[in-house]
């Protein structure tokens, strides 16, 4: 099961990783070329994405992190990427309200969403 986790943690870390960094990174010229080439039209402000990203990649980056960094006192048991895997699947929950009033498909939403809830339920002490 430790196996399955930790394959589950490096996904959503790979995934939020990727898509925290596009969206730090992404310029607003580029972000207009592309939506017009997709016929896609962004209506979050660049701001917004830069913060959003910055926050994915913070989370993801903590999913991975090792609890020695736990203050004493705690339960040092996967605290930090249970914390962040937590963190991750309440900012899926904002992702999902703004997908589904834009009427975009929230498929993807779903399933990261139920992948952070995997790493939380897995990393749980016993």
């Amino acid at each position: 099961m430790n196996g399955m986790v930790w394959i589950a943690q490096v996904a959503l870390a790979s995934v939020f990783l990727i898509s925290g960094t596009f969206k730090l990174l992404a310029s607003t010229p580029l972000m207009h070329a592309l939506g017009n080439r997709a016929h896609v039209h962004t209506t979050m402000a660049p701001i917004w994405a830069a913060i959003i990203g910055f926050i994915e990649v913070v989370l993801a980056l903590g999913v991975l992190m090792p609890d020695m960094y736990t203050p004493d006192g705690m339960a040092p048991e996967y605290l930090i990427a249970r914390t962040c895997a937590a963190g991750l699947a309440l900012l899926m929950v904002g992702a999902g309200i703004y997908h589904i009033r834009r009427r975009e498909p929230a498929a993807a939403v779903i399933a990261t969403f139920l992948l952070a809830l995997f790493v939380i339920v897995g990393r749980w002490p016993a």
